[in-house]
C-alpha cells in the first residue's frame, strides 16, 4: 500500500493512510486475531454478516424495482467534516 505525501503534509497522508486501510479491512482483520474466537463466536460473527450482506442485496433489489426510493446523492461538502475548534485553556497562564 502507497501513500503519497504533498507539500510536507504528513497528517494528509496519514488520513489518505487510515481510510485505505479501514476500506482494506486491515483494522477488522488486526482486531479479529488479536485474541482468540471462539468457534461459536465465529459461527455468531459469520451469520450476523451473511444477514447483513442479505438485507444490503435485498434494498438494492428493491430499489433496483422502484420499491423504495434511491438513496440520495452526498455531495463533497457533506462528507467532509468541519475542523474542530480549538478548546480554550482551562488553566490560567502562570507567569511572572
Amino acid at each position: 500500500m502507497q501513500v503519497l505525501v504533498r507539500d510536507n503534509n504528513v497528517d494528509q497522508a496519514l488520513r489518505v493512510l487510515k481510510k485505505k486501510m479501514q476500506r482494506e479491512g486491515i483494522f477488522r482483520e488486526l482486531k479479529k486475531r488479536k485474541a482468540f474466537e471462539k468457534p461459536s463466536e465465529r459461527k455468531a460473527r459469520e451469520r450476523g454478516e451473511a444477514i447483513r450482506r442479505a438485507r444490503k442485496l435485498a434494498r438494492k433489489q428493491m430499489q433496483r424495482e422502484g420499491l423504495l426510493p434511491k438513496p440520495k446523492p452526498r455531495s463533497f461538502d457533506a462528507r467532509r467534516r468541519p475542523a474542530a475548534a480549538p478548546l480554550p485553556s482551562t488553566i490560567p497562564a502562570t507567569g511572572s
